[in-house]
């Protein structure tokens, strides 16, 4: 079993803007004063070069072009609606938003199975939506996958019980906590576990400021402590220049990298870099527009592929 994956599955914009239906509790998305094709335009560069600065690094990137067919504004967030294990199985995630529904497609899997994937089982809790019940994939859920454990913050996007029903299935241990940002003086729910905690193989990047409650925020750390993860913290001004929305990856010569944004890297002091850099080397790619209209960053639009092959 291992924590990190050299093989990344990414979907290329078409349609990329500031999608109004996820704004509702993302508040990490703002406006650009630019034009939907222009905003397009640019995002499609970010990922371009993202993905090239990746695969210079020996990571086994595979990139699906987004579909003409639907006004699939988020698509470049594949980690939310779809996961892959190390056991063949497939997890299909319930998406708030009406129109993120649209970005789940069958034909991504055909692709992965012609590419020597072996796929046997989906577990679907998709129909979960019909309830208004929501578990947005590996942005609601962070994979301890060596210790067993799943970490999640509870919110509008994440629901207790089927996150619940999710460890059950995949056996994995639940670890349930709240987490909060400050929006116009209130403290509200950070709509994804995933931008304000990592989990990597040997360490853990966390805002631990976003644990209001003090019990939920030492039962999270004596987890992270007894399962030896080295503790990186990050302040909430860091979670905003989205320093929490890492992942680590490794490449073909099993050499270990940290991906996170160029804006994550600069907000990080030169402490919390070395103490990163002990651990594994990092990749940074600027994803401005990305991040300022969608309102996720580098995770966020990395599927990780696990699943066996023939």
């Amino acid at each position: 079993m291992k924590q990190t994956t050299n093989t990344i599955l990414m979907i290329r914009p078409i349609r990329f803007r500031k999608n109004e239906q996820t704004a509702i509790n993302n508040f990490f998305q703002e406006d650009l004063n630019l034009q939907n094709t222009e905003i397009n335009k640019k995002a499609q560069a970010e990922f371009d070069a993202y993905v090239f600065k990746l695969r210079s690094f020996g990571i086994d990137v595979i990139v699906v072009d987004d579909t003409v067919e639907f006004n699939t504004p988020d698509s470049i967030f594949p980690n939310n609606w779809i996961s892959f294990h190390e056991n063949g199985t497939v997890g299909l995630y319930p998406m708030f938003a009406e129109n993120r529904r649209l970005e789940r497609r069958e034909d991504i899997l055909d692709e992965l199975e012609k590419k020597g994937f072996i796929i046997e089982n989906v577990l679907d809790y998709t129909s979960a939506e019909e309830e208004n019940i929501f578990l947005e994939g590996t942005g609601s859920i962070i994979l301890d996958r060596v210790n067993r454990k799943a970490y999640c913050a509870l919110s509008p996007r994440a629901d207790e019980e089927l996150f619940i029903e999710f460890c059950e299935d995949f056996e994995y241990t639940p670890v349930i906590f709240t987490a909060n940002q400050t929006v116009n003086k209130q403290r509200m729910a950070i709509y994804h576990t995933n931008v304000m905690m990592c989990i990597a193989t040997t360490f853990a990047v966390i805002c631990l400021d976003a644990i209001d409650d003090k019990k939920e925020r030492k039962a999270v750390l004596k987890h992270l402590k007894e399962d030896g993860k080295q503790i990186i913290e990050i302040s909430e001004a860091q979670m905003h220049n989205f320093a929490g929305n890492m992942l680590q990856v490794h490449n073909k010569k099993e050499e270990s990298f940290l991906v996170m944004s160029q804006a994550a890297y600069n907000s990080l002091n030169a402490s919390q870099l070395a103490k990163i850099n002990n651990h594994s080397k990092i990749i940074a790619s600027s994803l401005k527009t990305i991040e300022t209209c969608g309102g996720g960053s580098a995770r966020c639009m990395m599927a990780e592929i696990f699943l066996p092959r023939i």
